[in-house]
C-alpha cells in the first residue's frame, strides 16, 4: 500500500496540473475570438463594399476560417509553437503536426490549460489575421487567388512571425513585447494589405465613381461584435482567468471608446458632422493599437494609446491615404497597419511591471526606467515589416503567375457576387 501511494503521488507531481477556471475561460475566449471573424468581421467588411459585392465580402472570411483552421491543424501551429531545436530562432518543428501528442499534454506558454484548449485558442488568431487582409484589395481579387494567396500567407509569413514573437524564436528572445498581436496579427496584417492593394492595382472608377458604404447598419453591427470579441483576443491572451486578464479587459475596452470619440471629434470638426463611419472605424483602430499593450500597461495609459490611435490612424486613413493614392478599399493598413506599429511602439513607453512583471523585477518600459524597451519594440517592427512586405510580393507574384490576382473588367463592373458566385443581394 505504502509503494503504491508513492507511485501514485509520483505519477501525480508528472501529471499536467490542469485548472478548470483557466480552461474554462480560454475556452470561452476562444469562442468570442472566432466571433470576431464570424460574423464580425464578414459584417464589418461587407456593409463598407457595394451591394453588387456584398456576398463575394462576406464569404472571404467565412472561407478563410474553413481554409486556415484545416492548415494550422496539419501543420501551422506545430511550426509556429514547437520546439525547432537548431532552427528554433526561426521556425518549429512537426512534432505536433496533426495533433501528434496534444492528449494529455500543456503548452509551455499554458500550463494550466490543456494543449488542445491552446491550439484551439491560437487557430482562432491565424483565421482573423489573413482575414483582415481582404479589406485591402475587396471588390476586385478573384476568389481562388484569394484562396490561394491566403494559404500561402499563413505558412509562409503568419506561422514564421508567430514563431520568431511568442514560439521561441529570435524577436522573442531579443524582448521584443507584444501582449496579443500588435506585431503578429495587426502590423503583419496591414502591411500585406498595403503590398496587396498596390500590386493588385486601384478599382475601376476609384476617385470618380461613387463608391460609398451600401449598408452602415451591417457594419456596426461588425464593429460591435468584433468589440466584444476583442475581449477574448486581448484578455484571452493572458491565458488564464486571473488579474492579469482583467487588466487586458479593462484596458481593450478605454482604449476603444477613447479612439472611437477623438476619430468622431477629428472628423466633426474637420467636415461638419460625425460620420457612423467615423465613430466605428475609431473604435476598431483603439482595438487594434491597444493589442499589443493591453497586457502590460495601466488603464491611464490605455487613455493616452486610444487618443494616440483615434488620431494617428485617422490620419493615415483619410490624409495619408489619399496623398500617396493608393486604394486600400476599408483601410486595413490605415487602421490595422499603422496601429500595430502605434501600439507596438508605446509599449515600449508604457509597459510596467506593476501590471505585468514580465521582466522579473526590473524594469519593463520608459516608464519603468527601460527607455531601451523602445529600440527593442522599433527593431520588432522593422523586422515584421520588413519581412511580411517582401514575402506578400513574392506570394502575390506567385499566384498571379498561377491563377491571375484580378477579376476582369466586365466582372468587376457587373459585381463579384453574380461574377464569381452567381448569387446576389436582392
Amino acid at each position: 500500500m505504502l509503494v503504491m501511494s508513492t507511485g501514485t503521488t509520483a505519477w501525480a507531481a508528472d501529471k499536467p496540473q490542469i485548472d478548470t477556471g483557466d480552461t474554462a475561460w480560454l475556452l470561452v475566449a476562444t469562442a468570442l475570438v472566432l466571433m470576431m471573424n464570424i460574423p464580425g468581421l464578414s459584417l464589418f467588411y461587407a456593409g463598407m463594399v457595394r451591394k453588387k459585392n456584398v456576398l463575394a465580402t462576406a464569404v472571404q472570411a467565412f472561407a478563410v476560417a474553413a481554409l486556415v483552421t484545416v492548415l494550422w491543424f496539419m501543420v501551422g501551429y506545430s511550426l509556429a509553437f514547437t520546439d525547432g531545436g537548431a532552427l528554433n530562432g526561426v521556425i518549429g518543428s512537426l512534432s505536433r503536426a496533426f495533433g501528434a501528442g496534444l492528449q494529455g499534454s500543456v503548452h509551455e506558454l499554458a500550463k494550466t490549460v490543456p494543449e488542445n484548449v491552446f491550439l484551439m485558442y491560437q487557430a482562432t488568431f491565424a483565421v482573423i489575421t489573413p482575414a483582415i487582409i481582404a479589406g485591402a484589395f475587396a471588390e476586385r481579387m478573384k476568389f481562388s487567388a484569394m484562396l490561394w494567396f491566403m494559404a500561402l500567407w499563413l505558412l509562409f509569413v503568419y506561422v514564421p512571425v508567430a514563431h520568431w514573437v511568442w514560439g521561441g524564436g529570435f524577436l522573442g528572445a531579443a524582448g521584443v513585447l507584444d501582449f496579443a498581436g500588435g506585431l503578429v496579427v495587426h502590423l503583419n496584417a496591414g502591411i500585406a494589405g498595403l503590398v496587396c492593394c498596390i500590386v493588385i492595382g486601384k478599382r475601376h472608377g476609384y476617385g470618380t465613381e461613387y463608391m460609398a458604404p451600401h449598408n452602415l447598419v451591417l457594419t456596426l453591427v461588425g464593429t460591435s461584435l468584433l468589440w466584444v470579441g476583442w475581449f477574448g483576443f486581448n484578455a484571452g491572451s493572458a491565458l488564464s482567468s486571473g488579474e492579469l486578464a482583467g487588466s487586458a479587459m479593462l484596458n481593450t475596452h478605454i482604449s476603444a471608446a477613447v479612439a472611437a470619440l477623438v476619430w468622431m471629434s477629428i472628423e466633426w470638426a474637420s467636415r461638419g458632422k460625425p460620420s457612423v463611419l467615423g465613430i466605428l472605424s475609431g473604435a476598431v483602430a483603439g482595438l487594434g493599437t491597444i493589442t499589443p499593450a493591453a497586457g502590460y500597461v495601466e488603464p491611464w495609459a490605455a487613455m493616452l494609446i486610444g487618443v494616440a490611435a483615434g488620431a494617428i490612424c485617422y490620419w493615415a486613413s483619410v490624409v495619408l491615404k489619399t496623398r500617396l493614392g493608393y486604394d486600400d478599399s476599408l483601410d486595413v493598413f490605415g487602421v490595422h497597419g499603422v496601429g500595430g506599429i502605434v501600439g507596438s511602439i508605446l509599449v515600449g513607453v508604457f509597459a510596467t511591471r506593476a501590471i505585468n512583471d514580465v521582466a522579473k523585477g526590473q524594469p519593463v518600459g520608459l516608464v519603468d526606467g527601460n527607455a531601451g524597451q523602445i529600440l527593442t519594440q522599433l527593431y520588432g517592427v522593422a523586422v515584421v515589416g520588413a519581412f511580411c512586405a517582401v514575402a506578400t510580393w513574392v506570394i502575390l507574384k506567385i499566384v498571379d503567375a498561377m491563377v491571375g490576382l484580378r477579376v476582369t473588367r466586365d466582372e468587376e463592373v457587373e459585381g463579384l457576387d453574380t461574377a464569381l458566385h452567381g448569387e446576389r443581394v436582392q
